[in-house]
This record gives C-alpha cells, structure tokens and sequence, in this order.
C-alpha cells in the first residue's frame, strides 16, 4: 500500500519545519513546490519537487507550479470506483493532504508607493486553486491554510493512525474557504478603488460606477471610507457636494422609509432624519391655515404641493431635533419642497429626482457644498444585509415587513371604531418605528410624525419622551405663540429655538435669558398652567404605535395625557390584559399587531 501524500506550497513558512518534520516521521511521503521544497530539503528532511509528478518544470516566472492534472487530479479524486479508475489510468496518486497559504496581497497594498503591478504580482492563482480544491474534497483529504492548526492537526493524524476524523476535515475546510473569500474579497476592493470608483475620469472607469469615497466615517479619525456595491452599479449619485458615513445611513434609512410610506398610502411622502432615526416624518395630507403658520410656511410665494405639505410636516414635528437634518422625499422634489428646504439649515437630501428650478435652488446651498443625492427609484436591495461589530460580522434577512391596513384588524378593546384618518396614522407611525433606533415609540396627527422616542432602555421612557415632543408640537399650535411679537429679520433657526424654549416653559436665567428676550418686540408672558392645559385638553385622536408590547398600563395611561385615542403593538407581554384594561377606561382603540419591529 503506497503511503500518504502531502503537497506543501506555502507563502508564509511559520511552522513550516516542525510539520513536515511530523509529517515524514508519519510515514507521509512529501511533495513541495519552489522555496516550500527548497527550505523543507535544506533542513534535511526527504521531499519530493511537484516537478516530479507533473514531468512539468515551474514557469513564467513561477505564476505556474501547481496547475496541472497530476495535483489537482489527486486533489479532487473522491473514493469512488470511477475516479479511482482514471486516476490509475492517467498513474495519478491521491493526494492525502494539502498545506497552502496565499501571497500577502493586503500587506502589499498597505505599503506606501505599491503600484498596481505590484500589486497584480501579488495575486495568488495556484493557491486559490488549491485552497478550494482542497476543501471541495474536505471529505477525503485535509487542507492546512492556517499554521496555527499545524501542531494540533498532528496530533490527531498520529492518534488517529492517518485519520483526522471528519470534524477537523470540515473544520479546516471552512477556515480555507473562508481564507479565499477574504483574500478575494481584498482584491476585489483594491480594484473597485482602482477602476470602480466615482473619482476616476471616465477613461479609466471599467463599467458601472460601484464605489463612492466618503469624507471619513463615523467620526473624522475614521478614515479611509467608503461607500460600495460588489455588483451592478450604486444606487445613488451625487448631483452636488459629498457625503459622509453618517449622511449615508441617514440617506439610505430615510428613503427606504418614505418609499414605503409613499407606497402604503398612495401619497407623497417626506423624512427628517437625525442620527439614522427620523426626526419628522409625513404624508402629503394638505396643511390648513394654522398648520401653515405653526410650519412656518405662511409666507411662501408658491402655491404647496402635496410633496411640500409632506417635507413641513416632517420638519415641523421637531423642529430642534431636525436642524441640520438629512432629508428624504419619496417623488421628485418639486420647487415648492426646494423654496421650504432652502431656508432651513439641513446637511442633505435624497430623492428620485429633481426639477431643474429645483435643483437649482438646492445646489446654492452652503456654498455650493450641499449634498444633493439622487436614487434610482427602481432599486430593490438584497433580501439579506451584513454588518460588522467589532470586527465580527453579523448577517439577516433584511426586514421586508409590509405595514399596511392588514396589521391593524385585531382590535383587542372594546371601542374598535378605527376612522380612515387614525389608520393613516397608524401607519405612518408604525414605519417610522421600523426605522427607529429602538426601543421606540411614535406618535402621529394627520398623517405627520409628531412625537418620537428613539433609542431609550425602558418603553415608559419612550413613551414619555415621543409624548413630550408631541406635547411640545401642539403647543406651538397655541394663538399666543402663533402671534409672538418677534423683531422684524430674525433668523428661522432663531425663531425655531425661541418657540422651544417658550412652549417648554422652563425658566431662563442670566445671558440666556437675555439674548431670548432680545429676539421679542415686547416680551411674551409665559403661558399659565391653565392656559397649558386648556389647550392640551383640545388635542385628540392622535394615534400611537410601539416597536414592541407595552409592558404596563402606564404607557397607555401617558399616552392617553397626549390625545392618544388610537394605539398598536404587539401582544406578548403577561400585562397584555391590563394594558387593554387601560385602554378601555380611556375609549381608546387599541389594535394588537403580530410584528415587532426593533431596528439596530
């Protein structure tokens, strides 16, 4: 019986000796190719050139070696009749064991002035080929591409007179294909930076444009970064200025969720994002007079469109949260929603498409440094998403959950009278939840976001902040604060911060409260607690949803101290029947929903 084969080619030679060294005294017969062979020899242990199997000298400079019939024919052979007959026909030996590891590709890149040829050079094809042969066959032979694994793959050959077992097999398997995965997953990037980036002029653009660099990352010292596809083209392009990481995740975040609004209410919809959860968000529902003032787009020359009622809804639900926000429009953004954006501070926008009148509007902003990005609404993404942690990569099914009229069918409370307007809402808030850092809570009026608690450990905290907020946006409905006496040529963020700090009621001492009263023509008195909860008492059927079940009543209780007559979550909690208990003594419609929408 001939003896075990070992084929050895390797970059890296970490423990290379004490392998084939362990191997030989195993009574495997070893095989090497170029400097693999040439160091086991110089140590004076037996091994065989692959030379001698092929009858074919290396070549080209050694970019051939290994490629050749007689290895990988003893590689791929299984241990079935039919390929046991060619391999003795063509006097092939099976190959029991393969140890490989690859060029350093990445560390040549990483080295200041790599050319591109260098870089070519560095791109291993022999070992690719044998790292996934190998591994394809995992059931029959073993393949080594991590030296680490040397001295333990030893220890189970000898114990296992020559069998490893099937589990290390496959183990060492996965590490191989993984290995390749990577090493062409860093080629692949080196050469979308080379040929697929939006940078380059268009004579050295190799087809579709698969790669934006970005600014930096999350945070200035996180550079290099970028945005990219590994097929097709990207999605979006930039019409004027550049994003950064975070304007990206706003971007993208913000448009999927306008594009599902838009699509589950056949209205136009808009977004105002912050720190990848929306600040505002809206359907194109017609502002009245007073919506027009609270919204601050009274004084606009042109006539509204439903896209501009959708953009001023969605900025005006928070307005201090939406400065400096990243907008989302689920149409083509029109003149009108140009005139309203132009005059708020934001960092960006996303959309389908631009008019030119609008485009032109956008484009002055910042200097010309204004991020104006256009999506192609056609694009669908992929059903699964990954991410990493930490440097661990972590995957899903993207969440392709459809909110629509069906999630609302269950009403568990005794008032089930669910009007067109409060399903509207539902809806509204319900998406906004499920691209909301969570835990999160959303509560709607008239087809706007109008008060949201994002990212907090408790359901009561976000109950209580989206609450605030929605208390903090209907004050600002109050005739007093529409009619506060500002001097004529402050500025809209101005105003904007002026009407927080008026309708939040807290007192303002030293500079603060100077440079407040000085905006004002004749200083505001502050509004009394009774004027406070006269016009609280006014706002109902406002609608509520929450990302998960609520676990107390008192959620419902405070949301009800919000003109919450509309509320959906999902059941689940053992405090199900006391929340519904809740509900009842308010009249409010309470609708249990079978899908929780946690959002990372």
């Amino acid at each position: 019986m001939s003896p075990p084969i070992a084929l050895l080619s390797v970059y890296d030679k970490t423990n290379l000796l004490d392998l084939a060294n362990g191997l030989h005294g195993a009574g495997v017969r070893l095989l090497g190719s170029g400097g693999t062979a040439k160091k086991i020899r110089e140590a004076g242990i037996p091994i065989e050139d692959v030379a001698d199997i092929t009858k074919a000298p290396e070549m080209l400079g050694g970019r051939v070696k290994t490629l050749h019939p007689a290895v990988h024919g003893g590689i791929l052979a299984r241990s079935i009749p039919s390929d046991e007959a060619d391999l003795k026909a063509q006097q092939i030996s099976p190959i029991s064991i393969v140890v490989c590891n690859l060029y350093p590709f990445t560390d040549t890149i990483a080295k200041p002035g790599c050319s591109l040829a260098d870089a070519v050079e560095e791109i291993d094809i022999g070992g690719v080929t044998l790292l996934r042969a190998a591994a394809k066959n995992h059931e029959r032979l073993s393949i080594l591409s991590d030296p680490s694994d040397y001295a333990e793959f030893l220890a189970a050959w000898k114990a296992g007179n020559g069998d490893v077992g099937q589990a290390t097999r496959s183990k060492l398997a996965l590490k191989a294909f993984e290995q390749t995965a990577a090493y062409d997953e860093a080629i692949s990037g080196y050469f979308r930076e080379q040929y697929a980036s939006s940078d380059l002029p268009a004579e050295k653009l190799a087809g579709s444009v698969q790669r934006m660099a970005l600014r930096y990352g999350a945070n200035p010292h996180q550079k290099p970064a970028q945005a990219f596809v590994t097929s097709g083209a990207l999605p979006f392009k930039a019409l004027c200025g550049s994003p950064g990481y975070i304007n990206l995740l706003d971007a993208l975040n913000s448009y999927a969720l306008v594009k599902e609004l838009s699509e589950a209410l056949n209205l136009p919809a808009a977004a105002s994002f912050k720190h990848v959860s929306p600040a505002g968000a809206a359907v194109g529902v017609e502002l009245n007079e007073v919506e027009k003032k609270v919204y601050g787009v009274d004084d606009l020359k042109e006539p509204l469109t439903s896209l501009a009622c959708a953009y001023a809804r969605a900025r005006g639900a928070d307005r201090m949260s939406s400065f400096g926000d990243f907008i989302a429009l689920s149409a083509p953004c029109d003149l009108a929603t140009a005139r309203i954006i132009s005059r708020e501070v934001s960092d960006g926008i996303i959309a389908p498409g631009y008019s030119s009148e609008a485009l032109e509007v956008l484009v002055k902003k910042k200097g010309g440094k204004y991020c104006v990005l256009q999506i192609d609404p056609a694009y669908t993404p992929s059903d699964v998403e990954s991410r990493q942690v930490y440097g661990v990569s972590l995957q899903q099914r993207r969440n392709d959950a459809k909110i629509d009229a069906n999630l609302f069918t269950n009403i568990v409370t005794k008032n089930k009278e669910l009007t067109n307007q409060a399903l509207t809402d539902l809806i509204v808030a319900t998406l906004a939840l499920k691209y909301t850092q969570s835990n999160s809570v959303a509560y709607a009026y008239h087809g706007a976001l109008v008060g949201i608690g994002a990212g907090q450990q408790s359901r009561i905290h976000c109950t209580r902040l989206a609450g605030t907020k929605a208390d903090l946006w209907w004050l600002r409905h109050h005739a007093r604060v529409l009619a506060l006496p500002f001097k004529k040529g402050v500025k809209r963020p101005e105003k904007a911060n002026a009407i927080d700090l008026f309708v939040a009621g807290e007192p303002l001492e030293g500079a603060e409260k100077t440079q407040w009263e000085a905006l004002f023509e004749t200083v505001p008195s502050p509004l009394t607690e009774e004027e406070r909860r006269a016009h609280a008492a006014q706002l109902d059927g406002v609608a509520c949803s929450s990302d998960a079940f609520f676990p107390f009543p008192d959620n419902v209780h405070r949301a009800r101290r919000s003109g919450v007559r509309y509320l959906a979550a999902p059941s689940g909690s053992v405090m199900d029947a006391e929340c519904v208990k809740a509900a009842d003594e308010h009249g409010i419609v309470f609708a249990h929903t079978s899908l929780r929408l946690f959002h990372h």
